[in-house]
């Protein structure tokens, strides 16, 4: 993996649990922390690169917040973003990652002239960042597509439907990118979605699938993760 963005540049990571936070502590040396608009913030290094961190909880508010204070307060080079998504079918099987070309929104309708999931004056679609990464269809371990996302846990057949009517191509589903995509895209900040497909909306036994794999899938974004973060590992 050939990794485009400068060492000496800093780089936010925004997680979603606290299982991929602590992963990203233990690889981290010179740790500070800072709080800021309720959020704690972890500073650091992991090989050669700059680490800005912090978990942002679960939905879009909570993604947008705290995105946009890491950009005020630290103004990070890029953010990643990592976490759980649902499989849509498109691809994507369970344990399968898969980092976002695009992160569209598939619960917004801002009515005629708009697309689906377009917030007007936006772009409908956030392109991921992941030439500034080096990340191609070749990287090992990831599956490159589109991630939907929305304030909705997608759990049924007809709620999956809903998304992908919505975006039709999306290869994952999740609560959190589509926010901070769209700050990134505001405040002029490259941005990435890792997303660990950790069960399938829609099948019989969906929510045992989510229960399975809530401890398993962490570690399979955060591999992705540190290969980023620090090419030589």
């Amino acid at each position: 993996m050939s990794n485009i963005l400068p060492a000496g540049n800093l780089t936010g990571v925004i997680v979603a649990m606290d299982s991929e936070l602590n992963m990203l502590l233990a690889e981290m040396s010179d740790h500070s922390e800072t709080d800021a608009n309720g959020y704690t913030f972890h500073r650091g290094t992991i090989g050669n690169r700059e680490i800005i961190a912090m978990q942002c909880g679960i939905g879009k508010v909570n993604a947008a917040v705290g995105a946009l204070t890491m950009i005020e307060r630290f103004a990070p080079d890029a953010i990643i973003n990592t976490g759980i998504a649902g499989g849509t079918g498109g691809g994507a099987a369970i344990l399968d990652v898969v980092v976002g070309t695009d992160v569209a929104y598939h619960d917004v309708w801002c009515g005629p002239g708009n697309e689906p999931g377009q917030v007007q004056g936006l772009p409908s679609r956030f392109a991921g960042a992941t030439d500034l990464f080096g990340i191609d269809a070749a990287t090992p371990g990831v599956k490159l597509g589109l991630i939907a996302s929305g304030d909705r846990f997608v759990s049924t057949p007809a709620e999956l439907a809903a998304v992908l009517e919505a975006q039709p191509d999306a290869m994952a589903v999740d609560m959190e990118s589509g926010a901070i995509a769209q700050v990134c895209h505001m405040k002029g900040t490259p941005f990435l979605a890792i997303r660990v497909v950790s069960d399938t909306p829609g099948t019989e036994n969906h929510i045992d699938q989510y229960l399975d794999f809530w401890n398993i899938a962490p570690g399979r974004t955060f591999a992705i993760l540190r290969s980023i973060l620090n090419p030589a590992t």
